[in-house]
């Protein structure tokens, strides 16, 4: 069973930074590619930022490159998202998520997802 739960979130001021992890559980995290998503009140969710399962490749939404850093430490089984600059517009709930490839991951079908953590960035 492969289970994602994440935390870290909050409340920050606009241009402070917060640090959310996702982690998974199971024992065979490292064969996983993963990502996180967003989903503002009333928008449809959408791709923040993917990681490959060795870690050696990221991909990012124009929106936050430069601002959000994915990474991952499979011996503790979980994932990072690194937020920086936070603005306004980044208030969503954040929500984790575990599949067989990259590719897969930023689609952002089928896989597994944890139950989100909500992050608020105050003006």
């Amino acid at each position: 069973q492969v289970q994602p739960v994440e935390s870290g979130g909050g409340l920050v001021q606009a241009g402070g930074s917060l640090s959310l992890s996702c982690t998974v559980s199971g024992r065979t995290f490292n064969t996983y590619a993963m990502g996180w998503f967003r989903q503002a009140s009333g928008k449809e969710r959408e791709f923040v930022a993917a990681i490959s399962w060795s870690g050696d490749r990221t991909y990012y939404a124009d929106s936050v490159k430069g601002r959000f850093t994915i990474s991952r430490d499979n011996a503790k089984n979980t994932v990072y998202l690194q937020m920086n600059s936070l603005k306004p517009e980044d208030t969503a709930v954040y929500y984790c998520a575990a599949d067989f490839s990259a590719d897969r991951v930023r689609v952002g079908v089928g896989g597994y997802w944890g139950r989100g953590t909500h992050v608020t960035v105050s003006a």
